[in-house]
């Protein structure tokens, strides 16, 4: 089995998750990313969300909340992303920027339009209350 590994930010409002889809996809997906070499998942986090949204995460509000894997969308079967997550508050305006298309935020209702790793982490955060749209 082939692992993707990814590092990923939960923000919630109005009970809702934020979500980002790429230029190209249909799928909505947690924002975050990859790391570069010698980072630190707190580095690569707040580089990947200035670069997808344009805002700067708060060094010292970062807590990690869990991991989870799910298949990776429009990658061959067997292929899997692990999401590192993580909770932070950030300062600026949230803006689509590289290669994000959209931003939305994303409730109960909206599996149909998350792939099927965010949906995972989705899942746990209904379960534990902080998502209840």
């Amino acid at each position: 089995m082939k692992l993707i590994d990814k590092l990923a930010w939960l923000t919630i409002k109005d009970g809702k998750l934020l979500a980002v889809r790429s230029k190209g996809k249909t799928l909505f997906y947690l924002p975050g990313g990859k790391r570069e070499a010698g980072e630190t998942d707190e580095q690569a986090l707040i580089r990947e969300i200035k670069e997808e949204l344009s805002v700067d995460l708060v060094p010292d509000s970062l807590k990690y909340v869990d991991t989870f894997t799910g298949p990776a969308d429009g990658k061959e079967e067997g292929v899997s992303v692990q999401l590192t997550c993580y909770f932070a508050d950030y300062t600026g305006e949230l803006v689509a920027d590289s290669e994000i298309e959209e931003l939305a935020y994303l409730g109960a209702a909206d599996e149909s339009v998350t792939s099927k790793a965010a949906w995972i982490a989705m899942e746990s955060l209904i379960e534990q209350g902080h998502i209840t749209q």
